[in-house]
C-alpha cells in the first residue's frame, strides 16, 4: 500500500520545490545505482535522510496534502495490479486471477475518487519501478514474488492511512471517506496474506493479521514496513499482563490484536525504493 510521489508530495507544501528539483532528481537516480553496494534494508532510510537534509519537509500538513498522499499510494497499487493482470501467465487463472483483478478495480476506483475530490489540485501519477532498481527483478515473472511485494504494499497502505487520520479530524466528510478506503485496504492485505498461505511451502503459516515486527517471510528488506508492529503496550497498558482464555495474553496475540500507524515520514522512506520519477 510508496507509495508516494515524493516530488509531488513536497511540492504540495513547498511551491518553490520545482525550481530546485533537477539536481536532487539526479541524486535519486544515482542512489538506484548504489543499491547493489549497500544493504537493501538501509536503502529506504538513506533516501529518507537525503530528502530531510535537502528539503526539510516531507509530510503532508493539511487535508489536500493528505489526500494527495493517499492518491499517490493508490496510484502505486493501481499500477502494480494493472501491470500484473496484464502479464500473461503471471497469476494462475481462476480464483487467484479473479481476486487480483477485483483488487485492481478497487484501487482504480480509489484513484478516480480521490482525483475527483482534489480536482485541479490532484498530483500527477509518478513513474514507479516495481523491481526496486533490480532488487525484485522477477516481480512480474514469479507469482510468489509478486504476492510478497503486494503484501508489503497493502500492509504499508493500511498503516499509512491510519497515520494521517489526525490531520483529517476537522473535515468529517473527508475523514469518513478515508476510513472507508482504509478498511478496504485492510481487507486487501488480509486476502493477499491468505493467498500466500494457500501457496504452502515457506508461506504455509502466513496469517491474515500481522504478528510481531516482520512476518512477511521475505526478510529484512521489508523491516521498515513493519517497524513498531511488535508493540505490546496500548494506552499505557501492557497487553501481556492481561488475562486471556488460557493464562496471560501472549506477546504474539498482543501484537496481532492491535495494528500500529505509520508516520508520513516512515512511509516516504519505504516509498523511495519504488519511485522512479
Amino acid at each position: 500500500m510508496n507509495l508516494l510521489n515524493v516530488f509531488e508530495q513536497i511540492n504540495a507544501v513547498d511551491p518553490e520545490f520545482s525550481d530546485r528539483i533537477s539536481p536532487r532528481r539526479e541524486a535519486i537516480k544515482s542512489l538506484a545505482s548504489m543499491s547493489k553496494k549497500i544493504t537493501l534494508a538501509a536503502l529506504p532510510f538513506m533516501i529518507g535522510e537525503l530528502f530531510k537534509k535537502a528539503y526539510g519537509a516531507t509530510a503532508p500538513t493539511d487535508v489536500n496534502g493528505v489526500l494527495n498522499y493517499a492518491l499517490t499510494l493508490e496510484y502505486l497499487e493501481a499500477e502494480y495490479y494493472t501491470m500484473a493482470v496484464a502479464k500473461a501467465g503471471l497469476i494462475p487463472t481462476g480464483k487467484p486471477l479473479g481476486a487480483i483483478t477485483t483488487i485492481r478495480d478497487h484501487e482504480i476506483a480509489h484513484v478516480n475518487f480521490l482525483k475527483q475530490v482534489l480536482g485541479n489540485k490532484a498530483v500527477s501519477k509518478p513513474t514507479f519501478d516495481f523491481t526496486a532498481g533490480g532488487t525484485f527483478g522477477n516481480v512480474f515473472s514469479d507469482y510468489d514474488t509478486f504476492l510478497a511485494i503486494a503484501q508489503a504494499f497493502e500492509d504499508t497502505g493500511v498503516r499509512a492511512y491510519k497515520g494521517q487520520a489526525g490531520i483529517l479530524l476537522g473535515n468529517r466528510v473527508v475523514l469518513t471517506a478515508a476510513l472507508q478506503i482504509h478498511s478496504v485496504e485492510a481487507r486487501h492485505a488480509s486476502h493477499i496474506r491468505q493467498m500466500r498461505r494457500a501457496r504452502g511451502g515457506g508461506t504455509a503459516n502466513q496469517k491474515p493479521w500481522i504478528t510481531g515486527s516482520n512476518d512477511s517471510g521475505i526478510g529484512a528488506v521489508v523491516d521498515p514496513v513493519y517497524a513498531g508492529e511488535n508493540n505490546i503496550t496500548q494506552a499505557g497498558v501492557d497487553i501481556t499482563t492481561l488475562a486471556g482464555a488460557m493464562g496471560k495474553i501472549s506477546t504474539n496475540a498482543a501484537t496481532q490484536s492491535f495494528d500500529e500507524p505509520l508516520t508520513a515520514e516512515a512511509v516516504l522512506n519505504i516509498a523511495g525504493l519504488f519511485i522512479k520519477s
